[in-house]
């Protein structure tokens, strides 16, 4: 887990009392912040709650640490409300790729 050893500093802890809120032993956390374990799809939610975050920014997979709040259903289709909750995902580079497509579609 790429960001475990960021979020557990942010809070003071130690390894060991790390492992001691999840009932684990300090090697095993040693282990996620080195990459000697991956952890399964149920403890990393577990971690991501935890600290907050979203399982992306725990695994270094973005730089925006929480999900994205849900689009409220105002006048948008369900299409529409997914297309805006992927954007909201995106990193910046990827804000200017998306909307130089898009750019390129209105041209046609």
């Amino acid at each position: 887990m790429y960001n475990l050893r960021l979020l557990r500093e942010e809070r003071k802890l130690s390894q060991q009392k790390l492992a001691d809120e999840f009932d684990i032993a300090q090697s095993q956390i040693q282990n996620y912040e080195t990459g000697g374990y991956q952890p399964n799809i149920e403890t990393l939610h577990k971690y991501a709650d935890y600290f907050d975050v979203s399982v992306d920014f725990l695994l270094g997979r973005t730089d925006i640490r929480h999900k994205p709040k849900a689009v409220k259903e105002y006048d948008l289709s369900s299409d529409e409300q997914t297309l805006v909750n992927r954007y909201r995902c995106l990193r910046p580079n990827q804000y200017r790729i998306l909307n130089l497509f898009l750019d390129a579609l209105e041209d046609k």
